[in-house]
């Protein structure tokens, strides 16, 4: 079989760099800039982000989800808890996280430890969605094994007809992860591949430790 030349993709960065004057003394703080900087750059998704987990068995999976919430105490998606990340996150609950704003040479790598949401939060956020997540969602046996998209469909009918013109509750498998982060990493491409990485680690009295690391 012919390899696949790949040189061609190759891309030269020429974005101002990332000192340690420029970073805030959280994390978050300045991850909220970046963010900002993806939207303005009008990135597709640009909350998107990989998820890293680890079964029981010692298996690695990663995945695209959408962070829908951020703060002091870490980052917050949502899933159905029967899910393959899920049972995942019950079994390890140490994660890792990535922002890939690659247009913008940048990235944002993060380590920590997941745990379910509240109850209340999960809620809130799941009353926010708009009507036909929250009919999918409830009818969705996330990772499961289906016969056909009608089996799909038919399923987000049969919600649908139960509810009525109700409200959608809350599904008992369904709720949020929040990410509390112990190392975050900023990384900046630059000329000649001599990129920026500052990272946070934080320490034992919870405040936070910045190093730089060599590309």
């Amino acid at each position: 079989m012919d390899s696949v030349d790949l040189a061609r993709l190759r891309r030269e960065y020429s974005a101002a760099g990332l000192a340690e004057s420029d970073l805030p003394a959280s994390p978050l703080e300045l991850w909220r800039r970046w963010l900002d900087d993806a939207v303005v750059a009008e990135l597709a998704e640009a909350n998107a982000m990989v998820l890293s987990t680890v079964d029981a068995d010692g298996a690695p999976s990663s995945r695209l989800v959408l962070c829908k919430g951020a703060d002091d105490d870490g980052f917050v998606f949502f899933t159905n808890y029967g899910s393959r990340k899920a049972r995942a996150l019950v079994a390890s609950p140490r994660v890792a996280l990535l922002f890939p704003w690659h247009s913008l040479g940048r990235q944002v790598r993060i380590e920590g430890t997941a745990a379910k949401t509240s109850y209340d939060e999960s809620a809130a956020y799941f009353a926010s969605r708009p009507r036909g997540a929250q009919l999918s969602a409830a009818a969705s046996r996330q990772s499961t094994v289906v016969g056909s998209r009608a089996e799909l469909e038919a399923a987000v009918s049969a919600v649908a007809a139960s509810v009525g013109d109700g409200e959608v509750p809350l599904p008992d498998d369904w709720g949020g992860f929040r990410v509390v982060p112990s190392v975050v990493e900023f990384w900046q491409g630059r000329a000649d591949r001599l990129h920026d990485r500052l990272v946070y680690r934080r320490t034992e009295s919870s405040a936070w430790l910045v190093e730089r690391l060599a590309p």
